[in-house]
């Protein structure tokens, strides 16, 4: 990507710039808002970005943000995966503080939950719950 203008082909017309290179930018955008299904549009966005790169260079144009679409979307197909992952390895444990939380009606009762899930995931992976990371006690 540089700043230069498109330069004037012989027969005097002007190249064209490939747009496709933001649609795939915004795929790749929404894939990283919507995860653990913006997987798909994660995907669309790294597909839409080499389209446009590949048409780009054989048109001998621009490609604006295709490259960028592309980094995006491996980005969001990697948070989407691991999101996916956690969930089938803690998917018991969901299932239970989510049916907990349902009933909690007070502050105390949604800890009780709270701490039950913390237990439930230290025991799954073999940690005691001080040495769980800090992002997880903040439930």
């Amino acid at each position: 990507m540089t700043d230069q203008q498109p330069q004037p082909s012989n027969d005097g017309q002007q190249r064209t710039v490939e747009r496709g290179g933001l649609w795939g930018l915004f795929l790749s955008a929404a894939g990283l808002v919507l995860p653990p299904y913006g997987i798909v549009l994660s995907a669309l966005g790294i597909f839409q970005g080499r389209r446009a790169r590949r048409s780009a260079r054989d048109k001998n144009s621009t490609a604006p943000g295709a490259m960028t679409s592309m980094v995006l979307g491996w980005v969001g197909v990697t948070l989407s995966g691991l999101m996916i992952a956690g969930y089938a390895v803690f998917w018991d444990q969901y299932q239970e503080y989510s049916a907990c939380s349902a009933q909690a009606l007070t502050h105390t009762s949604q800890q009780q939950c709270d701490d039950t899930l913390l237990e439930a995931i230290s025991e799954r992976v073999g940690f005691q719950v001080e040495n769980l990371p800090p992002m997880a006690r903040t439930l």
